[in-house]
């Protein structure tokens, strides 16, 4: 017997609301975070809000600190490197599993992002785009049969989809980034493992190298070069 849907919880509503905004960009990087106001624009009480953040601390999204409160992530440039680090051990064990287990189901799901992707990207939405970009990754972990691999890049997913968004302003990132794209589905259908990997460590590397490792807080730094 098919299980019913169970409805979402307040908390639950809340905390997608305000992942989907930290992500999106709609909140920037190191913003204050009040409880009260986000309660009141919400229309809810505080403690779904405080549920919500403790949540997305545990995921990286938000920073608590005592006696001054809660703001959305901020990284420095050693914090981004070890974020690519993280993210080219897991996805390449991701699509190693993937590749030999289910290859043909994972290139027909890329080939069919890659394609919305193009169409996105002709209609301007970016962030239609980094959403697909976001998928496009996921798949890695949705094909590779390996539950503790998809659990701990999902620990981890909103807070590089964040990333993702606050890069997509550099100039020719999103260009670049689709290019690369498009190279990883090519080499997924008949490259060998070390084709893939060598495409995917350039890919992840591009953001390692945006940023020097004497940067303490990128969103600061931006806003600097940006004013200058």
């Amino acid at each position: 017997m098919p299980q019913m849907e169970r409805p979402k919880s307040l908390t639950e509503t809340v905390l997608e609301h305000l992942r989907g905004r930290i992500v999106s960009g709609d909140l920037e990087l190191g913003a204050s975070l009040s409880e009260r106001q986000l309660a009141e624009e919400l229309d809810v009480s505080k403690t779904p809000v405080r549920e919500s953040l403790v949540q997305l601390r545990s995921e990286g999204l938000v920073t608590i600190l005592p006696q001054r409160g809660a703001y959305v992530f901020s990284l420095s440039a050693r914090e981004v490197i070890e974020m690519c680090e993280f993210r080219l051990a897991i996805e390449s064990a991701a699509l190693d599993l993937a590749v030999t287990r289910n290859r043909s189901a994972l290139v027909a799901e890329i080939a069919a992002i890659v394609e919305r992707m193009a169409g996105v990207r002709a209609r301007g939405d970016t962030r239609a785009y980094l959403q697909l970009d976001t998928e496009f990754h996921e798949a890695f972990f949705r094909h590779c049969g390996n539950a503790y691999l998809k659990d701990s890049y999902g620990r981890y997913a909103g807070k590089i989809a964040a990333l993702r968004t606050h890069l997509a302003v550099k100039p020719m990132h999103t260009q670049l980034s689709f290019e690369e794209h498009i190279a990883l589905r090519d080499v997924f259908a008949e490259g060998s493992r070390a084709e893939i990997y060598a495409i995917l460590e350039a890919h992840i590397g591009r953001t390692r190298e945006t940023y020097s490792e004497s940067v303490e807080d990128i969103a600061a730094a931006d806003a600097i070069k940006d004013a200058g």
